[in-house]
Order: C-alpha cells, then sequence, then structure tokens
C-alpha cells in the first residue's frame, strides 16, 4: 500500500502536491487515521467539501492540510546566491524531500484571520521553514515555553491536546528520528535558541544540512514502512 520511494509530484499534476497529490493525499489520511493516546481513534476523512482531510467526533473538530517536512531552498530567492553553486545537490535534495517521509499534517484552517502553521512556520524569520526547528517550538508549546511559533501554536491548542505529551506526538507522527533519548531535538544545524534566523554558512553548511535532513527522510521512510507492515 505505501510507496515510500513514490516522488508526490509524479501525480500532482504540475500543482503543489501538498494540495494535488491523490497518492500523497492518500497515505496521509490511512496513515494517521489510528488510536490516539486516550485510546480513541482519530479517523481521518476526505470527503468533506473544502477539506483536505476532516474529522469529527466527541473530540472536536479539525480540518487538516499536508506540509512539507524537508526544504530545499530551491526556489528562495534570497538562497540562491548559494543554491546556484550546487544546483545538483540542491535538486537531489528536493527530489528526496518529495516523498512520503518527509510530509506531515497540520490543521490548516485559519483563526481569526491569522496565520496557519504552515503559513507561520514559513514567514517567521527565525524558523525560515525548518521543520527541526518547528519541532523545537512543539516541544516547547507542551511545556508551556515560549518559542517564535507559541501564539500560532496556542491558536491550535485543541489539536496538540489529542496527543497529551510531545513524546506521543512524536510516537504517533513516527519523529523518532528527530529527537534523541533525552527528548531533545536533533537538530539540522547548530541551535542558537531562536536569538537569529537560520542561514547556511557556505556551502559546507549547506551540505552538512543536506546530508542530515535525507538521513531523517530515510529513517522516517522506513518507520512508515514497518507501521504500514504491522498494521
Amino acid at each position: 500500500m505505501f510507496d515510500v520511494s513514490f516522488n508526490v509530484f509524479d501525480d500532482a499534476r504540475g500543482g503543489d502536491p501538498d494540495y494535488t497529490s491523490p497518492t500523497l493525499r492518500r497515505y496521509h489520511k490511512v496513515l494517521w487515521s489510528k488510536p490516539l493516546p486516550c485510546g480513541k481513534s482519530f479517523i481521518l476523512s476526505d470527503d468533506k467539501p473544502g477539506a483536505y482531510l476532516y474529522h469529527q467526533s466527541e473530540l472536536g473538530e479539525f480540518f487538516l492540510g499536508s506540509d512539507a517536512i524537508t526544504h530545499s531552498y530551491k526556489h528562495q530567492k534570497k538562497k540562491r546566491w548559494l543554491t546556484s553553486q550546487i544546483p545538483e545537490v540542491v535538486q537531489d535534495l528536493f527530489d528526496q524531500g518529495s516523498t512520503i517521509g518527509a510530509y506531515i499534517i497540520f490543521p490548516n484552517r485559519q483563526v481569526n484571520r491569522k496565520n496557519t502553521i504552515n503559513q507561520a512556520r514559513g514567514v517567521i524569520r527565525r524558523i525560515d521553514d525548518r521543520f527541526d526547528l518547528t519541532l523545537e517550538c512543539i516541544r516547547r508549546h507542551y511545556l508551556n515555553e515560549p518559542s517564535p511559533l507559541s501564539d500560532t501554536l496556542m491558536r491550535y491548542a485543541d489539536f496538540f491536546k489529542l496527543f497529551e505529551s510531545f513524546e506521543e506526538y512524536v510516537r504517533f507522527f513516527l519523529l523518532e528520528d528527530l529527537v534523541d533519548h533525552h527528548g531533545r531535538i536533533r537538530f539540522w544545524l547548530p541551535f542558537d535558541d531562536f536569538q537569529t534566523a537560520p542561514g547556511f554558512e557556505g556551502v559546507e553548511g549547506y551540505l552538512v544540512y543536506k546530508e542530515r535532513v535525507c538521513e531523517f527522510v530515510k529513517a522516517r521512510n522506513r518507520r512508515i514502512t514497518g507501521y504500514a507492515e504491522t498494521h
């Protein structure tokens, strides 16, 4: 049922796979329709008009959308000075980030016309669409600690309450390979506690980033395969 080597751009019809790939949508629906820590089932449907994925039960009502975990910065103008030097490396990261292991779901309905999680992590400079930094914000959310995404995550507190703790959130979405045995994030690049906007110190920095991101995607794809085989 799950081909973790499938490139979700292959059936995206030239659009953004987060919206137009039926395979990615089906994979999300099947993978994340499962019991929550409380024992109740979080069943997702894809037939709600206007919704990518949808859940409604005594747990609440949730509109959910797909979001990419990895970012090659291939199309980001501000990093063209770097990516133009190593186009083949950038393309390889882009391709490896186009499998199911590089995607997750978040609530995607705006609250009070403010940014969703997907939107906020892309526009807040101290996150810069980095998922390792996003996951650190989620970890802090469960501890009631501040982060650049505090306000955004609080708007979707009901969603995060479903998983009860950071450890269970990580387990539910098969993110264990981005967290060490102490529950700390395995950052892809040195972390300065959100003091500055993340970036790359030249080609070498990007190569380190690319290697660690790809290692994570491969590891998560293995987890997804193992989960699918046993469930």
